[in-house]
């Protein structure tokens, strides 16, 4: 009970290749470390050393083609299949998948692959590469999401409602998140030669419906318990889906957080207080922290700065040693041309 008490929010792997491979266990992850977990079951470095005995090694050669992370804000823990594998957080902060997509398009930017990043609640979406035009037609604002919703092809007519209505806005924002799910994989669907090319692909989403929902009706009410289950069944479709998609070589992985300890802020700081903050930042005068790339700059200089003064060395030595008449060619010439004059 301390247990779950102290670290309630839970990490799943949903679908996983058999390169990547995520052990059983109840090892607790870092919230900040999630990235970190994303960015190395694809196969990237990362700047500090990730101690999580969860990832293992894996296969180097074959990584995955995607990487899809939902995350779920207002509860901290779903009811989703057995197939998978779960972690509790720990200290669950707000993270993002930024280094992520930023060492995609470092590495594959001429082959632009697909990094798709969506919080429809927020109305916040960012999208590069192919995604800009595999995903042009999907809804991304909250008024697009309610025509959507409204459509004869939306998932109004096959999803068991149960207790929520078609009427209430707070039910309509957690059904269009829904939508939202279902029109990736249909739009993916439909351009299945992005998921057979060798870049890989980032999909991030932040669903916030189920809060809005706990906050509306209370978590005790048969809504939110309702929505709790068509999440969990949804979530795991669109698992399904988008595993098959990229032919059994994607991961899928979902975030499950009750509410984050911090809001989500860029730091930013004035010149004029940079005198303040660096007092403040570092009261005992310590020295900044080295990082990874520090080794190797210092072995570089090192070796270059010994080898350029043997180099002096030999080249002074031979100079003073060097007798003009015999080993200078300009005195050679010079005698050889007095003698012929």
């Amino acid at each position: 009970c301390l247990f779950l008490g102290v670290w309630g929010d839970e990490f799943s792997v949903l679908r996983s290749p058999q390169s990547v491979v995520f052990r059983d266990g109840s090892w607790p992850i870092p919230g900040e470390r999630i990235p970190d977990v994303a960015a190395l079951s694809m196969g990237f470095s990362v700047e500090d050393d990730l101690s999580w005995p969860g990832l293992a090694v894996g296969d180097l050669f074959h990584r995955p083609r995607a990487t899809v992370l939902v995350t779920v804000k207002g509860v901290d823990k779903l009811t989703l299949p057995v197939k998978g594998v779960s972690y509790p957080i720990e200290n669950a902060v707000p993270f993002s998948l930024d280094s992520v997509a930023n060492a995609i398009h470092t590495l594959f930017s001429e082959e632009t692959p697909v990094v798709l990043q969506l919080a429809p609640s927020e109305e916040r979406v960012y999208m590069v590469g192919k995604a800009n035009s595999v995903f042009e037609d999907l809804s991304v604002t909250l008024r697009q999401l309610r025509n959507r919703l409204f459509q004869d092809n939306s998932i109004l007519s096959s999803l068991p409602l149960n207790s929520l209505s078609r009427n209430n806005e707070v039910d309509l924002l957690f059904l269009s998140e829904l939508q939202v799910l279902h029109d990736i994989a249909s739009l993916l669907s439909r351009h299945k030669h992005l998921a057979k090319d060798h870049s890989p692909d980032l999909y991030s989403l932040e669903l916030a419906g189920l809060e809005e929902i706990g906050k509306r009706y209370g978590e005790d009410s048969q809504q939110f318990k309702d929505a709790s289950q068509i999440l969990a069944d949804s979530l795991q479709k669109f698992a399904d889906e988008m595993y098959n998609l990229y032919s059994g070589n994607a991961v899928v992985e979902v975030v499950a957080v009750k509410t984050f300890n911090s809001p989500l802020m860029r730091k930013t700081r004035s010149i004029l207080q940079s005198s303040q903050v660096s007092e403040t930042d570092n009261p005992y005068n310590l020295a900044y922290p080295y990082n990874y790339n520090y080794a190797v700059i210092f072995n570089i200089i090192l070796w270059m700065m010994i080898g350029l003064a043997l180099a002096v060395i030999v080249i002074s030595y031979n100079l003073w040693n060097m007798d003009p008449g015999y080993d200078s060619i300009i005195y050679r010439m010079t005698n050889q041309k007095i003698r012929m004059d």
